[in-house]
């Protein structure tokens, strides 16, 4: 009854301060704050760095890696550890702070479905001399912009809505309609997907129907 009673819960113990370390090195830690005698308090702390390291051997020996252990060290010990360091010991405010926000290009294109690369794609062509080669880019942008119009929209599309869009995104730089340009046709398009889904799907039943073999 005795031994019931005298159960710990971990939510009843104080909250470890690197978890994956687990509860015995903590004890560990808190012990080696509590060692009044400085020479042994340094040796109980590089006992318990050797312990840390022997968890990944591989890295134990490199500096940086060493560097991160007694980080971590002071870390469990609230830095209460007062014990001489091979390394600068880094303080707590410095652990604590917070970095900086990323910035994130914030794009909200007109026609999402297309995707930014197509816009980059557009951006590029205006820049190019008008000839057979900036023509042939034109020409690829729109037939991708058509497969992109197709995949988020399962019915077909006529080629002017392609070209109309592509106006538009190039500030009225590429017209592809007045120049009397047509497209792959939109059921290609579709038929190409259809292929791919059903090469897949067979593939996968292949693969089912191997494993199922080899047992």
């Amino acid at each position: 009854m005795n031994i019931v009673e005298n159960l710990e819960y971990n939510t009843e113990r104080p909250q470890l301060y690197i978890p994956e370390y687990g509860r015995h090195f903590q004890k560990m830690v808190d012990h080696a704050v509590a060692i009044a005698d400085r020479e042994e308090r340094n040796k109980e702390a590089k006992a318990i760095i050797s312990v840390m390291g022997n968890l990944q051997p591989h890295l134990r020996d490199v500096p940086d890696f060493q560097h991160k252990l007694w980080d971590q060290l002071f870390i469990m010990s609230d830095f209460k550890l007062d014990v001489d360091s091979p390394f600068p010991i880094t303080s707590k405010e410095v652990l604590q702070q917070r970095p900086e926000p990323l910035k994130y290009p914030q794009n909200h294109p007109k026609y999402r479905f297309y995707g930014n690369n197509i816009k980059r794609m557009i951006d590029v062509a205006v820049k190019w001399e008008k000839g057979d080669m900036r023509s042939g880019l034109e020409y690829a942008i729109a037939n991708h912009m058509k497969k992109c119009y197709l995949t988020w929209n399962k019915d077909t599309v006529e080629d002017t809505a392609i070209f109309e869009h592509l106006k538009d995104m190039s500030d009225g730089q590429i017209d592809l309609a007045r120049d009397g340009e047509n497209l792959t046709e939109s059921n290609q398009f579709l038929k190409s997907r259809q292929a791919k889904s059903n090469r897949n799907g067979t593939n996968k039943k292949g693969g089912q129907r191997s494993r199922k073999k080899r047992f």
